[in-house]
C-alpha cells in the first residue's frame, strides 16, 4: 500500500497560520514565516500538541508526536504537514 504525503498550497499555508495564531492567541500580523513559537510567541508544549491535533484533523494527515521538535515556526510546520502521510 502506498501512502501519499499532503502538499500544502498557499491557501493551506494560510490555514496553518490561522490555526497556530488561534491556538497561541497571537495576531497573524505578529507572526512571520520564521518567528519562533516558543521564543518569540511564548508557546508551550500543550500549545504544540493542540496545533498538532488541529493540523491532523484539518489536513487529514497523521503526524507523529516526535515531529513536535521540528515544529518551531510556520515554515517548519508547513514542512511537517507536507511530510506527513495522508490518511
Amino acid at each position: 500500500m502506498t501512502t501519499t504525503n499532503a502538499r500544502v498550497d498557499e491557501a493551506g499555508r494560510e490555514k496553518i497560520k490561522e490555526i497556530v495564531c488561534d491556538i497561541l492567541e497571537i495576531e497573524p500580523g505578529d507572526m512571520t514565516d520564521t518567528s519562533l513559537f516558543k521564543d518569540d510567541h511564548g508557546a508551550d508544549s500543550m500549545g504544540a500538541i493542540e496545533i498538532l491535533s488541529a493540523l491532523e484533523s484539518t489536513f487529514d494527515v497523521t503526524i507523529e508526536q516526535s515531529e513536535l521538535t521540528r515544529m518551531v515556526n510556520l515554515d517548519s510546520v508547513v514542512a511537517v504537514v507536507n511530510d506527513a502521510p495522508a490518511n
